[in-house]
């Protein structure tokens, strides 16, 4: 006499889950453009205009670089989990940069730097605008994607 409706299979339910999976895959682009940007960035300052990365520099590549693969394998056809494998390549990436910061604002001591000899990212030349250097620009990088890979995974958890 009475039939269950799962509320799963309702029409209402499945537009609120697509809904919830655009705006996901939204956030998951935005962090992936961010981490293409970066990347691309980072290739130019290197192979085109000849600059060679610090030590801290280079480990904050290998965390962004893999972030455009794995968030972009994520994205066709859309895996909301995407957020979960990309978010530690992130978070480490992130605070390198935090480090990296930290140094070239002289927050940290000298002595505690691993990159002092050859190339330095204290370069005056090394700027955006004059003022934003390159570490803060991959902290920025870092901390953009962390906060979007954070949205969209809660939206996962929702579901």
């Amino acid at each position: 006499p009475f039939r269950h409706v799962s509320h799963s299979s309702s029409p209402a339910h499945m537009r609120n889950t697509d809904t919830r999976q655009q705006k996901q895959w939204v956030l998951v682009f935005l962090a992936w453009l961010i981490a293409l940007a970066a990347t691309l960035g980072a290739l130019f300052l290197g192979e085109v205009m000849g600059r060679t990365p610090c030590l801290l520099c280079w480990y904050q590549r290998i965390a962004m670089f893999p972030l455009v693969v794995v968030l972009g394998v994520g994205l066709l056809p859309f895996d909301p989990r995407g957020a979960r494998y990309a978010l530690p390549l992130a978070v480490v990436g992130g605070v390198i940069a935090l480090y990296h910061c930290l140094l070239y604002w002289g927050v940290i001591p000298p002595s505690l730097v691993p990159c002092g000899q050859g190339v330095s990212c204290t370069d005056a030349k090394l700027g955006l605008l004059g003022f934003v250097s390159i570490p803060l620009l991959s902290l920025m990088a870092f901390a953009s994607i962390i906060v979007l890979l954070l949205i969209a995974k809660r939206g996962s958890q929702n579901e």
